[in-house]
């Protein structure tokens, strides 16, 4: 299903444009490793000519425990992502968490994210759209597909078209999520293009009793899955070394991991396509 095309920087997302990534560590961990991560990536990216936008989190206000690591912070963590975007030359997507925080970070994000649990929040929405830049709001684990049209009229409310939206997993029980694949193109029929969000819907939010717990070894087969169906990008949180990682370490992939799915996401990619 093709759905509107969203410019964002030198990418296109959506209609019959190439599949796009986002990728990068769950929550920024020094400035060092997110330049490493990040040059990585780029060079990957340009090398297989896929198009790129490199994610990291300044704050992660929603972690299970008040004692788990939630980033530097907003201003410590926009000098870092600036750095990223200065030295490597690519486009950078984070996310925010209140409408004070909004402005100060659109001058630094290509992308603003709204977090899935936040939504609904109106003020966000409406803010996050009259930056005028593209946002990516996640659908909440506890909303079905058919419940982003409140949130896009919300949105497209304050004159801003640039939206993405981003499936991540619905909740299933207790500690567990799964993936609806009717998902996509149905938010797809709204006529704005679909992320899949394939680290977090593995994501089991609590499991591990202080922080979440996850089962990456079914990454690969739903991100294949969502791809199948017609995803216009696909979101990955990547590491260098998943299982010490500060944040979300059991439902991130190996960075050469994520290289090896991408090619086959791209490849799978291409053939969805021809058959359209």
């Amino acid at each position: 299903m093709q759905t509107n095309k969203i410019q964002i920087g030198n990418i296109t997302i959506g209609g019959q444009n190439p599949l796009a990534f986002i990728a990068g560590p769950c929550v920024i961990e020094g400035e060092e490793t997110t330049l490493r991560i990040a040059g990585k990536l780029k060079e990957y990216s340009e090398k297989n000519n896929i198009p790129f936008i490199f994610k990291s989190s300044y704050d992660k206000a929603n972690r299970t425990s008040v004692t788990s690591y939630r980033g530097p912070g907003i201003d410590e963590g926009l000098r870092i992502l600036r750095k990223v975007k200065e030295k490597h030359k690519v486009l950078i997507l984070s996310d925010i968490h209140s409408v004070g925080e909004i402005v100060k970070a659109a001058d630094v994000l290509d992308v603003i994210q709204i977090p899935a649990f936040l939504c609904r929040q109106t003020d966000i929405i409406v803010a996050a759209s009259k930056t005028g830049k593209p946002v990516n709001i996640k659908k909440g684990q506890f909303l079905a597909p058919w419940d982003i049209k409140n949130i896009i009229e919300k949105f497209t409310s304050a004159g801003n078209h640039n939206l993405l939206v981003t499936e991540r997993g619905t909740s299933f029980g207790y500690n567990n999520l799964v993936a609806d694949m009717r998902s996509i193109p149905i938010i797809q029929g709204f006529g704005f293009p679909v992320i899949y969000d394939a680290t977090h819907s593995v994501q089991l939010p609590g499991g591990l009793g202080n922080r979440s717990g996850g089962q990456r070894e079914f990454i690969e087969p739903l991100a294949r899955a969502a791809v199948s169906v017609g995803c216009d990008a696909v979101f990955m949180e990547v590491h260098e070394d998943p299982d010490h990682a500060l944040c979300d370490g059991p439902n991130m992939l190996n960075i050469e991991s994520f290289f090896e799915l991408a090619k086959r996401l791209v490849e799978l990619n291409k053939l969805v396509k021809g058959w359209g």
